[in-house]
């Protein structure tokens, strides 16, 4: 088996490698045995902050890929949440059990299953260079974006904690002394009106500001038909707003940039259709419908969410050097009610809340802006958050009257100090390497004032438990350019995720603590431009292993979580990332990645469904034992083809857009059963429109539609004792009206 492991790496190594060097080669020596062809259209060069520096992408010794532009307006259109990127970029997943809040990033099959609203993810995301810690904080809706960000690999030397998988990272739009602004509308399936604006310019020579706007409406077209509980349209809709304002002070050798939002989410939650998956196999029931659930609280069903937050960056230009301050706070509250059996059995109707929620961040940086062959960035970072928990369980039989609660609260502060130094050896050849200290402590008490489970189980309890731990996180990296077009890199980076508890004792009597988690990854890739310019291909391939990996062992057949430590993961794979000009009307890109994970533990066993058919080997105490199975929520594929065809006609331009996307099956628990396999998913979209100038204003009309084939499956799941699953999204059409002004 080993051997067969180190052969299939090998090839895919060496397929990955010879391809993106083939192909680079190739055009080159074609390019050169040809006349010149003068081409309209070149792609242009992407500037990313991958490293706290605008630096050209294809220059940086990082796996990262960008959406920005005509890519990022089609995906996020449909009145979509951040989900909108899951398999869109190469080795990036995201999905969720409560709907439009709490996304669950995945990256390179890591990432984290955990329900509870303390729970931490190996994949950061920042925002405006402001870290969002809290999953909640992770579902701020996304419009007026300038850019993102995925980061591949341990982030851990300048962006800290919590980076073993990766990053993903987002840029808004900044205000500028240009005055400019745009508003769109769209109007969709069932009811949906998707709304955004934004305006900005300046208010005296120095002093800029730009105020951003987003409202999405949905009405509930779910029907529930339980007996004793008939309701139209019950579950399914939603009202989200949130709001951005900026202002940007410009002077000689200082700017300043302050930004405030806001969110207000008012919706049912994700719906649970219980018994929806046929047993014995991964399959729908027939005549599955999913705008019908069978539900005993369904008109109880909510789900509210506000946030804001604030920052102030400030930056000095001196010399030799920048200084950079970065003060950022955030601030979240949620209540989310459901049916989470998804059946009329009044089985699990339980509800968790956020009613307080602070977290403070604040980083020092200086930058050195020599001239000559040594540049460094050295900085300090400090993290403080306070976060209360409440869980409520109710009685469906008795009218959803309170029968258990429970109050947790997480104080959590880390600092750390990192420091990063470029050297360039000689024109071809550049050195990075990155060194950080994190410091992190928690202290988590877990109270339950009453139980709905009989005897001690439901007895008044308190635990209290405090956990820390330190770390130091290193990066080498090398990038050579091997010629004007192609730059080669090789990059090993260790990071960590700091210790994690969970005490939902609502159905239990204990709080779970996870050890902190290392990661040591090696990777290496090309980045090319070909074809004159006219093509991108850039391909990595990389090998990791985690120590102490924590996870989630998420129900079992109960409503709470354990946290475990596995002894050892293994992953690999590669990812390839191109984008063409085809011809002077036709566009593409197309990126594709494969994945393979492993746990390596022989004693690590869970609790599984009582329903279901388990397919891993079952020890004497009745639990799956998990040595070799793949991470949960890990595709080995995803793939992503996008085309854009854009054609001049009578004075503006008509275009049209497609992007299919894929990931392969997935397994939605740390056990393997053929119920709780999802299937792969393969999702087609469609844009098209007209766009046209007249004066200052830029008009664009157009339809859309997403998942164009209406294919509707089981995402993700709850394994009390039956079947309940979630599906993804239905087929979406709507048109939308855009105009930019200047």
């Amino acid at each position: 088996m080993k051997a067969m492991k180190r052969s299939t790496l090998a090839t895919l190594i060496n397929a990955t490698l010879f391809s993106a060097v083939a192909g680079t080669s190739f055009t080159t020596l074609a390019a050169d045995e040809q006349a010149p062809v003068a081409k309209s259209k070149q792609l242009e060069v992407i500037q990313i902050t991958a490293r706290k520096r605008v630096e050209n992408a294809q220059e940086v010794p990082v796996a990262v890929s960008a959406l920005q532009g005509d890519s990022l307006d089609a995906y996020s259109s449909a009145g979509m949440d951040i989900r909108f990127m899951n398999a869109k970029i190469p080795s990036l997943s995201i999905e969720s059990s409560f709907g439009r809040s709490f996304p669950r990033f995945y990256v390179r099959g890591l990432g984290n299953t955990d329900f509870d609203l303390n729970a931490s993810q190996p994949v950061s995301l920042v925002v405006d260079e402001v870290v969002q810690e809290n999953a909640i904080l992770k579902g701020f809706p996304v419009f007026d974006v300038a850019r993102v960000e995925v980061l591949r690999g341990p982030q851990g030397t300048l962006f800290g904690r919590n980076t073993p998988a990766g990053l993903v990272k987002f840029d808004t739009v900044k205000p500028s002394q240009d005055f400019d602004g745009y508003g769109s509308v769209s109007y969709g399936s069932r009811g949906a009106v998707d709304f955004e604006g934004a305006v900005g310019g300046a208010l005296t020579d120095r002093l800029s500001t730009r105020v951003s706007v987003l409202w999405q409406d949905k009405d509930n077209y779910i029907d529930n038909r339980a007996p004793g509980f008939e309701q139209k349209n019950a579950l399914g809709g939603y009202t989200d707003q949130a709001a951005r304002i900026q202002f940007l002070y410009e002077g000689n050798d200082f700017t300043g940039l302050f930004n405030y939002h806001v969110r207000d989410m008012d919706g049912k939650p994700i719906p649970f259709y219980g018994n929806a998956i046929k047993s014995g196999t991964n399959d729908l029931i027939a005549g599955f419908e999913n705008d019908v659930v069978y539900h005993d609280s369904a008109s109880r069903a909510t789900q509210q969410v506000e946030s804001q937050g604030a920052s102030l960056k400030l930056e000095w230009d001196l010399a030799n050097h920048t200084v950079t301050s970065i003060s950022g706070w955030e601030s979240a509250e949620i209540y989310s009610r459901a049916d989470i059996d998804g059946t009329e059995l009044s089985l699990a109707e339980s509800a968790d809340g956020i009613p307080d929620q602070d977290q403070y961040t604040q980083e020092l940086r200086l930058s050195s802006n020599y001239t000559g062959d040594v540049n460094y960035q050295v900085g300090v970072f400090y993290f403080d958050e306070a976060l209360t928990i409440e869980n409520y369980s109710y009685n469906a039989a008795n009218n959803g009257s309170l029968n258990g609660y429970v109050i947790q609260q997480q104080d959590t502060k880390a600092w750390a100090v990192f420091g990063s130094v470029d050297y360039t050896v000689n024109d071809d050849l550049k050195l990075t390497a990155g060194l950080r200290y994190s410091d992190d402590e928690k202290e988590f008490s877990a109270n339950r004032a009453f139980g709905p489970l009989s005897g001690d189980s439901g007895a008044p309890l308190s635990i209290e438990r405090d956990v820390s731990d330190d770390h130091v996180s290193w990066d080498l990296s090398a990038n050579y350019k091997i010629n004007d077009d192609v730059n080669w890199y090789a990059r090993i980076a260790n990071s960590f995720r700091a210790p994690s508890l969970q005490g939902r004792i609502l159905f239990g009597s204990e709080v779970t603590v996870a050890d902190s988690e290392t990661v040591t990854s090696y990777e290496t890739g090309i980045k090319s431009d070909v074809l004159d310019g006219q093509g991108r291909v850039n391909a990595t391939v990389f090998y990791y292993t985690m120590d102490d990996q924590q996870l989630t062992a998420v129900g079992g057949g109960a409503n709470f979580n354990r946290l475990l430590n596995a002894d050892k993961t293994t992953g690999y794979g590669f990812e390839l990332d191109t984008e063409w000009v085809l011809t002077d009307e036709l566009n593409a890109t197309f990126n594709l990645s494969y994945n393979k994970t492993e746990l390596k533990d022989n004693d690590l066993a869970v609790a599984v469904c009582k329903q279901c058919t388990v397919t891993d080997p079952i020890n004497d105490s009745g639990l799956a034992v998990l040595d070799g199975n793949s991470l949960p929520h890990a595709p080995e594929w995803i793939s992503n083809l996008t085309l854009r065809y854009t054609k001049e006609l009578a004075g503006g331009d008509f275009f049209a857009y497609t992007d299919i996307s894929y990931r392969s099956e997935i397994d939605f628990f740390l056990y393997e059963s053929v119920e709780f396999e999802g299937k792969s998913l393969l999702e087609t979209g469609l844009r098209a429109g007209y766009n046209w100038a007249e004066g200052d204003y830029e008009y664009e009309v157009s339809a859309f539609v997403r998942n164009l084939f209406d294919k509707q499956q089981v995402i993700g799941a709850i394994d009390f004792i039956n079947n309940t699953g979630m599906v993804n999204e239905e087929r979406y059409i709507g048109a939308e009206f855009k105009v930019k002004f200047y």
